[in-house]
């Protein structure tokens, strides 16, 4: 273990041999090292997006701040003054709910559209992982490479899954009471469900529904003194514009040329079992196969890989099988669940099972399941998912 060194480009090996050659930087200075294998395990994203807009020197010439959400870490920063947020994803409702608490003189959010949110306990007294999180609730979306029969099951099933999904929005719309903060989706909640959708922060809609908050449709324009202009031609006066717009997705230290292979022009990544790519040998991903429990997903990638990189996968793929199931997946995404794009296509939900059931497969677990009731209504175990692996053939590190 290396700590407080940075790895600022990688290339194949000029030796001949398998594996990369990668430029690293520490305190002593750069150096140059070649190594077999390299598990990428720094997660999707990486540096904060940013946002450059007109006007920008003339307000904090008078004295406001601009800066982003991952820079809010001082709540006294808000305390009486008046704080701007834009984004509509959790962190930018957990920081204008956060402003609240501490003292702002006046807090507006400023949201393109209004999406699906879920709260910790749906109706006050489910938890979300029991509805969300379950192998049933899953087997509502029609995923990737099933049959004729199952197709038709979903046809079948059509109408009661209909029901199901307009019954957890009308739950929610009382819930929320999103028809008074005038911010009642209009997507169907089924056809948003991934890993983009945001949990409800508590006592952001309460405080929208009060005047506590103030919520705008629409985004940034420009600054002025002291201001700032919504798209809709609304001034807002503030002191702190704070920019709740996520991060930068993408793997900075891989040259172009392996970019392309890795990353195709609409930004979906080519990645079987959201880990390997055949076109970019001897490397591997940890943590990009994101979900609603990425943790789990990420130890299940790691098993994977580790047998993948020393040719011990009981089903160990062949170059011509992942190039296959990559363009299938890719089509599944771009054409049947265009919401499974979402963050360059690496999210599994509302997939979870499936996904956990194929690395399992590939490894060779003969465990795969708990008991019927448990499978199909409780959400993923780490302790079962421990046994079932222990259940698989034993790995020994190739030398």
């Amino acid at each position: 273990m290396r700590f407080k060194t940075g790895v600022v480009a990688m290339t194949r090996r000029t030796d001949g041999k398998p594996g990369w050659m990668l430029d690293l930087k520490t305190s002593d200075g750069a150096s140059r090292e070649d190594f077999d294998f390299v598990a990428i395990c720094t997660g999707q994203f990486s540096d904060p997006q940013t946002l450059s807009l007109p006007g920008e020197e003339a307000f904090k010439a008078q004295g406001g701040q601009i800066l982003h959400s991952s820079s809010y870490n001082d709540a006294t920063l808000a305390m009486g003054r008046k704080v701007v947020v834009l984004g509509g994803s959790k962190s930018a409702t957990d920081i204008a709910v956060n402003a609240v608490d501490s003292g702002a003189g006046e807090v507006t959010i400023v949201y393109c559209e209004p999406v699906w949110r879920i709260p910790y306990f749906i109706g006050g007294l489910v938890n979300f992982k029991r509805i969300l999180y379950i192998r049933a609730q899953e087997q509502m979306f029609a995923s990737w490479g099933i049959g004729p029969l199952a197709r038709l099951a979903h046809m079948i099933a059509k109408p009661m899954v209909w029901a199901n999904w307009r019954g957890l929005e009308g739950l929610l719309k009382a819930q929320f009471k999103l028809g008074t903060c005038k911010m009642v989706p209009e997507t169907r909640i089924e056809d948003d469900v991934n890993c983009s959708v945001p949990i409800a922060t508590p006592g952001f809609f309460p405080m929208v529904a009060d005047g506590r908050i103030k919520a705008i449709r629409g985004t940034f324009d420009h600054y002025a003194a002291n201001t700032v202009v919504i798209s809709n031609g609304e001034r807002v006066s503030a002191d702190i514009a704070v920019l709740a717009i996520g991060y930068k997705l993408g793997v900075p230290f891989l040259p172009e040329a392996y970019r392309v292979k890795l990353v195709d022009p609409d930004g979906q990544y080519r990645l079987y079992r959201l880990i390997a790519n055949p076109d970019l040998p001897d490397l591997g991903f940890v943590g990009f196969n994101s979900s609603f429990c990425t943790v789990l997903c990420a130890d299940l990638a790691a098993h994977w890989l580790v047998r993948y990189a020393d040719g011990q996968l009981a089903h160990q793929p062949s170059e011509r099988e992942m190039r296959d199931n990559i363009e299938m997946m890719l089509h599944f995404k771009r054409v049947e669940r265009p919401a499974a794009g979402v963050y360059g296509g690496l999210c599994v939900a509302p997939y979870h099972y499936k996904h956990f059931d194929e690395l399992l497969a590939d490894i060779g677990a003969t465990k795969r399941r708990r008991s019927a009731l448990a499978e199909m209504f409780t959400p993923p175990d780490a302790d079962a998912y421990a046994q079932f692996l222990a259940s698989a053939p034993n790995y020994h590190a190739a030398a």
